[in-house]
């Protein structure tokens, strides 16, 4: 029993399970705005699943890419696809399984859901491959997050609204704003392997200034998304707080570049789960 014990707790730490606090939380914003209310808890299990299945495809197809690139980089040579306590074969399966979820989930979801799926899974598991040729990578992980908002109003109302895009929009340079800052730690092995990333094309002033422009546009996008939306002052509190948390993000970062990981996983973390219930107030008290 303890061997499988292990094994689960060497496929969270490939995965980095809690990491799926950056994702949901917006998923069920655009699931409760789309019904106006509580969706039903069907769609609530259902829309677990599939961000949890989506996420760790695209995890799992990442470490298993990332192999050769993990066990050269000091800060992630003990990564379990990288010290040997998960082969490449099971991440392989670990990928597959969780591909077949997430279409499944979406088939059953609605007809709509169903064929967006596939190129969803085209769309996550391409973000693994692009920094070996592109600097955008940080943006094609904003857009593989970004997806999960659409996604949400899709399996409420099987459409796709021009509020849900918007604040699509707002995740999509949300997570590139703070990618840009968390590749800071690779700067220099990114130089050294050959890796396009912005910090390490155009330095850290650059980064901290595109990153910052890429947070603004998200508080932006936000803005639109709750006066498209027809939302309350509680969501509009919601975008307030969102714009003071990632500006001590940046002081955070601009301050200290060893801060990177408080920054990244604590303010982040927060922001989406403040800007939930925010928005389940303001349904509430609509």
């Amino acid at each position: 029993m303890q061997k499988y014990i292990d094994k689960i707790k060497d496929f969270n730490e490939l995965v980095m399970f809690e990491h799926s606090i950056f994702s949901l939380p917006f998923i069920f914003i655009a699931m409760i705005v789309a019904a106006d209310g509580w969706f039903g808890f069907t769609l609530l299990i259902f829309g677990v699943l599939a961000a949890v299945s989506a996420r760790n495809f695209a995890m799992g197809l990442n470490r298993y890419a990332d192999r050769d690139i993990d066990g050269q980089n000091p800060r992630t040579e003990s990564r379990p696809s990288v010290d040997g306590r998960i082969d490449a074969n099971s991440i392989l399966i670990f990928i597959g399984v969780n591909a077949f979820v997430f279409i499944a989930v979406a088939y059953m979801i609605n007809s709509l859901a169903f064929w967006l799926s596939f190129p969803i899974l085209f769309v996550l598991g391409s973000y693994s491959y692009f920094k070996r040729f592109s600097s955008l990578a940080h943006v094609v992980l904003g857009i593989s997050l970004g997806l999960a908002p659409i996604a949400g109003v899709v399996a409420v109302s099987a459409e796709i609204t021009p509020w849900s895009v918007l604040l699509s929009l707002g995740v999509i340079f949300w997570v590139a704003g703070f990618d840009l800052l968390y590749s800071l730690q690779d700067i220099d092995f990114d130089k050294d392997n050959a890796l396009h990333s912005i910090p390490s094309k155009y330095g850290p002033e650059a980064t901290l200034f595109i990153s910052f422009i890429f947070h603004s546009l998200s508080v932006i996008f936000w803005a639109m998304f709750v006066w498209v939306a027809g939302l309350g002052i509680f969501a509009y509190t919601a975008v307030v707080l969102s714009a003071f948390m990632l500006g001590y993000e940046h002081h955070l970062v601009r301050k200290d570049f060893t801060k990177i990981d408080r920054a990244f996983f604590t303010v982040n973390g927060y922001l989406g789960i403040f800007f939930f219930i925010l928005i389940v107030m303001d349904r509430l008290a609509a």
